[in-house]
Formats: C-alpha cells, structure tokens, sequence
C-alpha cells in the first residue's frame, strides 16, 4: 500500500573487478557480483558442472529399486502433484523411466485432487493406485511428510520411494521422516548434497542419473564415454523400452531438462548456480526447438515466441497454465500435455490448458476483489491500522486459487497472509505466503502448540504454507496468527524493501544491454536486475485504463517507460525503480523502462 524503501545493493569491488578481468561486461560484473557470484567459473552452464549426484542421500538405494523394478517387470505407479513442479516431475519420471528400459506399460501414475484427496501420498491415493496393481509406489514434489500414507503402502505389501524437496514433518518438536524403502530429497536429515534449493522436479531428475548409474553397475550401459549408444549381444533393457535390447552407453536424459526448467521456475525455488544450470540448459533445449511437443506447444498457446525462451515465460506464462489444471480442473490435462509425444494432441491439450487458465483469472479477479473488501473492512474496523498478519475467509472463496489470492494480498500490504475456503468436506482449506523473516511453517507450528485443537493440519516451508480448520474457527486462527507476527516481526521486517542495482548509465540503455540482460538466468534469490534513478516526467497517460505509459527525461535524453497496472500520476520528479525491457513493435526494437516503484 505504502511506496518500498528503496535498498540499493552492495557490490563488492573485488570481485566485480575479478569477473570483469575473466571477460565478464563490466555492467553484468557489477550485477553479478552483488548477487553472491564470486568467480567466472559459476557462470559456467555446462551440465558437466552440475552438482554430482553422489551427495543425494538415499540415492544408491533409489537406484536399486527402480533398477529391480524394470528387470524383473514390477510395475510402478507414480504419485504426483497437482502444481507444476509435481506436473513436470511426474513427466520426467515416467520418460526417463522408460528411456532407462521401462516398458510403457510398467508405469502409470496418479494425481491426487486438490478438492477431493488434498496434498501429498494419503492412505486414500495408496488406495486409488492399488487399481494399478503396482509393486513400487514412486512420490514425486510430495511424500517425505506422509507419514500415514507410506504406512498404509508398506502395510499392504507396496515398496514406497519418496522424491520430494520439501521439509519433513515436525512431531513433537523432532524431525521425522517417513518408513519408506527409500527416501530422495536434499532437505532430509543427515543429506550433505550442496543444493538444498532443488524442485521437486530437480529430484526426480537426479533420481534417474542414479537409475542410469546403478544399470551401468549391473552391466546394463558401458561406462560413459563410448561413443553412441549401439544394441550390444547380452545386458538389461535399454531406451527402446525393450527389455534385452541393451546399449553400450546409457541413453542421455539431458533431452528432459526442458521440463526440469518448468518445474523449477515455477515452484519459485531459489535459482542457486545448480538450479542455474539446469534451468539455462533448458530454455537452450527450447530456443532450438528441441523441447518436448507439449511445451513448444504451451509457448504457442500463450502466445510467446519459444526461440526467445527466458525464465519469465516459464513463470508467468507457462506454469501458470499447467498449474490451472491443477486448481481447477485435472492435473492429469496437465500431465498428459508434457508426455504426448503427437505434437497436434499436445497443443489441443496445450489450448485446453490456456482455456482453463483464462478461467482461473477471471475467478482469481472476482475473488481477489472480494478479499480485498474483506481487508479493507478489516484495517477500517482496526482505525486505519494494518495487522501484523492477515487471514481472511469469505465462502464464496474458490479453494483452487487461495494461494495466487494470498499471494496477491501479501504483495499488497507486506504482512503474512492466509486465504481460507471451504472444501469439500466442509473444513477450511488456506494457503498462505509470507515475508522475508517469517518462517511460514514454523509459525504454523507455533499456533498449533498454543492452540492445540484450532489446526486440524497443517505443513509447507518459509514462504508458502497450508492449514486446514473448522469454519468456526477462523476469527480463532486469525488472532493467534497475527499474536505470532507481533512477537516475531519488527516495523522494519513489516515495511516492504526494494533492493535495486543503482543507476543504468544512459548510454548503457540500449537494445544490445537488454539483450545482454535477457540472456541470462534470472529468478528467485537471484532476481533480475532492477534500476534506480531521478527522472523529470515529461509525460504520462493511462493506456488500457489500467497501464500508466511515461515519457521520462534523464541527462537531456529522452526514455520512454510504462507501469503495468499502476494508475495514479506521478509528480514532476521522481526518483523511479525500472527493469529494462526490449519492446519489438512492426519489427522494430526499442528500449522501453518497465517502473516498479516510485518516491517522490
């Protein structure tokens, strides 16, 4: 609500310096070196620079089941997500599985439904795969928190492997992880991997190079190296899913990373020199059109160009159609997108998706209108004052877009926020999002231990977390929550801050510097870059009545810029935060300011 204090970023000299002697354009040395880069050598995208797998705790073990399970015909079932880090985890499982010697028919999968089974491995989906017939359930982006679910697996005879990257349950105040077969995820106690940033997409990803690794062990592949990939007389399966056609090098799994990249640019996970990695080999894999049918097929339905791939078009266009099938419809919509190999079924499905994800904005724009009355009827009766948290109910609030509202309402005032719907079977259902200093789920925890019968669950991480509880129960949970805030949160934690990179000489503002910029990996805990100065505005009108277009002056040179959903007229000066953007308009390029904030 109130203007950002405005933080530029601290560069340190030394190593900006250092990057730029080892090539590195002086401007993206500064920007770089005051996010924590230290030396040339972590700009290095190539996948021999990935973090080895070796540091997955519970790696061998994974690899030995999926490798016992293909050889002697078990069949797996996996179990998904309904976002888009379990859609695309889900994809790269069932085609690296078979690209590793499963048979198709060896694999099928389940998802649960948001509304109908909630989150993560429940006994109820252990029931719903059992029509399947497997001998291994395999979670993907879920499971190291289903304590009941994996139980009920092993109790009925089922080998469970859990993939997973998010926390695992508290009980107790101890960390405990469920009995499954084996467990995969760089967050479970005693995991030395150097990432703990994976999505769960990136797990999956890492379990097959295990897989991979522990049938070259059984004599399955050669060793790496061997030149390519030729049927040899005697071994295991290979990619052409049958079993005794071996190879004497492993089939190459980097043809996935372009799912990898999804996944993990949509989870919002922070984008480590690791994640880096994996999300540019990915979007290198879609500027060539080498990405699967399905996801060239959702940049055509989004209307973007895939030749010009950048981690935005994952985040804000393509995750969020894969996600609406999620939070409206059937993730299986989603799934079967990103596994069809028949590119025109993959863009009916992709046109689906883009169909669905219009209607989740459309109900995410009345719902969000609904809660923002709720909040201002909330800071009215508080005299003007805002809360330290937020929770906010209405039932005519939709379940499957609780958190993109909470999200919404978070942004807006800086405070943690709850949004609750009724579900189902009549509890509250909300998501959450929080702030930087609030650990989200540890609050949660908080507020169970006070109020011991208010939460009926509840789980997620730091910034994004879930509860469930009685609908009576919601001015309860509203004051415990915002209780925990006051204790935890300062004035200044509740302020919201903008870090920026300082001023962009005006010279610099060219189309080749934007272009610079956009090559580049950019994303969570490694934001792209952002601009600080003192403009005259010459100009300024709305356009599509919601969109304020400028006409700045800096230096005797006239910038032409546009603040997206921003209405309300600037002073004659002002000292305005702006992202570079390059505006292609009857082929034309032009540098155009993208303002983010404002002082006056």
């Amino acid at each position: 609500m109130n203007s950002p204090r405005l933080i530029e970023r601290d560069v340190p000299p030394r190593t900006a310096w250092a990057l730029e002697q080892a090539g590195v354009a002086p401007l993206l040395a500064r920007l770089l070196a005051s996010r924590g880069v230290r030396e040339a050598a972590e700009l290095d995208e190539s996948l021999t620079q990935l973090l080895p797998p070796t540091g997955l705790k519970g790696l061998a073990e994974a690899g030995r089941l999926l490798a016992d399970a293909i050889q002697h015909g078990e069949r797996m079932v996996i179990v998904a997500d309904y976002d888009c880090d379990g859609a695309t985890a889900c994809a790269v499982m069932l085609r690296g599985l078979q690209l590793l010697g499963a048979q198709p028919s060896q694999v099928g999968y389940v998802v649960p439904d948001r509304a109908v089974h909630g989150y993560g491995l429940t006994p109820a989906i252990v029931d719903l795969a059992l029509a399947q017939q497997p001998a291994l359930l395999v979670t993907v982006d879920n499971g190291i928190a289903s304590l009941a679910g994996v139980a009920h697996a092993r109790a009925l005879g089922l080998k469970v492997l859990v993939t997973d990257h998010h926390l695992p349950a508290l009980v107790d105040d101890t960390i405990v992880v469920p009995e499954a077969s084996a467990i995969v995820n760089p967050n479970q106690p005693g995991c030395t991997f150097a990432s703990k940033s994976l999505a769960g997409v990136g797990v999956a990803f890492y379990v097959l190079m295990g897989l991979r690794a522990e049938l070259r062990s059984r004599g399955v592949y050669g060793p790496p190296g061997l030149g390519q990939a030729q049927p040899a007389p005697h071994g295991g399966g290979g990619s052409s899913g049958r079993p005794g056609a071996p190879f004497t090098e492993a089939p190459r799994l980097d043809g996935l990373l372009d799912l990898v990249a999804l996944g993990t640019v949509a989870d919002v996970v922070k984008l480590d020199a690791n994640n880096r990695r994996l999300v540019a080999q990915g979007l290198k894999r879609m500027r060539s059109g080498r990405a699967q049918p399905g996801v060239m097929a959702l940049f055509s339905a989004a209307k973007r160009d895939a030749s010009k791939a950048q981690g935005f078009d994952l985040g804000f266009a393509l995750g969020p159609r894969i996600n609406a099938a999620g939070r409206l419809a059937d993730m299986t919509l989603g799934i079967e997108c990103l596994t069809t190999d028949d590119p025109e079924r993959a863009l009916a499905l992709a046109t689906q998706l883009d169909a669905i994800n219009r209607e989740r904005r459309e109900i995410e724009g009345g719902m969000r209108e609904m809660a923002e009355a709720r909040l201002d009827g909330l800071i009215e009766a508080l005299s003007g004052a805002l809360p330290p948290a937020v929770a906010l109910f209405d039932a005519d609030f939709h379940e499957g877009v609780v958190g993109i509202v909470a999200s919404r309402i978070k942004d807006r005032v800086h405070r943690p926020t709850f949004v609750f719907a009724r579900g189902a079977d009549g509890h509250l259902k909300g998501s959450g999002r929080s702030i930087p200093g609030f650990h989200l789920r540890d609050a949660l925890d908080l507020v169970s231990k006070r109020e011991p019968d208010l939460l009926t669950k509840f789980g997620g991480h730091a910034m994004a977390a879930g509860a469930t509880l009685a609908v009576a129960d919601i001015n309860r949970f509203a004051l415990a929550f915002a209780r925990v805030a006051e204790e935890w949160l300062s004035e200044q934690d509740l302020t919201r801050t903008l870090r920026h990179d300082g001023a962009l000489p005006v010279d610099a503002a060219t189309p080749t510097t934007a272009r610079l910029l956009d090559a580049q990996v950019w994303g969570q805990g490694f934001e792209a870059p952002l601009f600080c100065d003192r403009f005259e505005v010459i100009s300024q009108r709305l356009v599509g009545e919601k969109h304020l277009k400028l006409r700045l002056r800096r230096d005797g040179k006239l910038i032409d810029a546009i603040w997206f959903n921003h209405i309300d007229m600037l002073p004659e000066r002002a000292t305005l935060a702006y992202r570079l953007s390059l505006d292609e308009w009857q082929g034309q390029q032009r540098v155009q300011y993208v303002v983010e904030a404002a002082q006056a």
